[in-house]
């Protein structure tokens, strides 16, 4: 996994690309917060939020 984030990084780096880095971010929090609420009580909750 690390040998993946390393060559993102490169290649966001050499290709100027820095704006995908929120994009990346946001999308593995929301992913995060998906998978770590998906059997729990506070799963309604979290849904309001969307």
């Amino acid at each position: 996994m690390s040998q993946f984030v390393m060559e993102l990084w490169a290649f966001m780096k050499e290709r100027k690309k820095f704006w995908l880095l929120p994009i990346l971010v946001v999308l593995l929090l929301l992913g995060t917060l998906i998978v770590l609420t998906q059997g729990s009580a506070v799963a309604p909750f979290i849904y309001t939020l969307f």
